[in-house]
């Protein structure tokens, strides 16, 4: 049994790539689900994947955890390759978190944690990995009297219980309430800060912003974005986000005109203004809603979010419900 790892090196040279696809393309019939996609995960790294419902984050994972075959293009995981021959002892190496986990309702949470420790030759002590996630109370539980925090801490659990070089997590805190979400975060960041490797798919913003090294921003099966999430929200050239309510037809043009306004995005009468300096912005937003005698309804500001980023490149939500 193995339990420790060597802290990760901050250099992506001491740490090759974890994980490889170049020209992806996975079709279902007359439908592109991931088209020519090129991504390169490297070892020690939290890389998320964003994008809305429909964009390819999850048929890209499945194809990268080996569930799902391409239809075009190669992947390498871990200096392997599916299908080579080598997949039993890839899969000793790997850890997947589905985005919707069944586990057996009358069973407890050490007899599923037990099961899954089964299908290895290796990995953790069953009592280690329920501390990890933070279940110890609940080890006798049967899995059907779980709340979903600790149903989606379970399944992380059965994913770590082999002790992986690569973690998948697929939308692992969708649904969850805050404190569940901060419990699984916790989680999530003790396997990185040993040193593992992890691919998160996810919804939303802030957890990508708290958890993920670098991430790339998905729509309709390509990768329109990648960095860091500091990269990515600086390439926005703004630091705010202006979001205003106006009564009355607007002529927005000289909105984008304003000192300190780089972009202005207007959907069904609400107007978000991407501003450089909000400090100038401000008056000389107001004086042009009274220039144009147009009375103003709302006003909020916010730093500016990866969430913005893809609305700005795609115009529309990251969570698209």
């Amino acid at each position: 049994m193995e339990t420790s790892r060597k802290p990760r090196a901050n250099s992506s040279v001491d740490h090759p790539s974890a994980l490889r696809c170049v020209g992806l393309v996975k079709r279902f019939g007359d439908v592109t689900a991931v088209n020519g996609l090129d991504l390169e995960v490297r070892t020690g790294e939290c890389f998320g994947l964003l994008g809305p419902n429909g964009a390819g984050k999850t048929t890209t994972v499945e194809i990268l955890e080996g569930l799902t075959s391409p239809t075009d293009g190669s992947v390498e995981v871990l200096g392997c390759t599916w299908g080579a021959g080598s997949d039993r002892e890839l899969r000793e190496r790997i850890g997947v978190q589905l985005q919707e986990t069944q586990l057996a309702e009358k069973v407890t949470v050490a007899e599923s944690i037990r099961l899954f420790r089964s299908f290895y030759q290796r990995g953790r002590d069953v009592d280690e990995v329920i501390r990890l996630v933070d279940l110890d109370e609940k080890s006798d539980a049967r899995v059907g009297k779980l709340s979903g925090g600790q149903k989606q801490r379970l399944a992380v659990a059965c994913a770590l219980v082999n002790e992986p070089e690569l973690l998948f997590l697929d939308e692992p805190t969708t649904g969850l309430d805050p404190q569940a979400r901060l419990k699984l975060w916790e989680v999530i960041e003790k396997f990185r800060g040993s040193g593992g490797t992890i691919v998160l798919t996810t919804h939303y913003m802030e957890e990508a912003q708290r958890l993920c090294d670098r991430v790339a921003i998905m729509d309709h099966g390509r990768v329109i974005a990648l960095g860091t999430p500091n990269e990515l929200i600086a390439s926005l050239g703004a630091e705010q986000i202006v979001e205003f309510g106006v009564a009355g037809p607007l002529d927005d043009k000289p909105l984008v005109s304003l000192p300190g306004a780089r972009s202005l995005r207007a959907t069904n009468g609400a107007y978000a203004l991407t501003v450089s300096d909000i400090g100038t912005v401000l008056p000389a937003l107001l004086d042009e809603l009274e220039r144009q005698q147009i009375k103003l309804q709302t006003l909020t500001t916010h730093q500016a979010t990866l969430e913005d980023v893809f609305v700005h490149l795609t115009g529309r939500m990251l969570r698209d419900d």
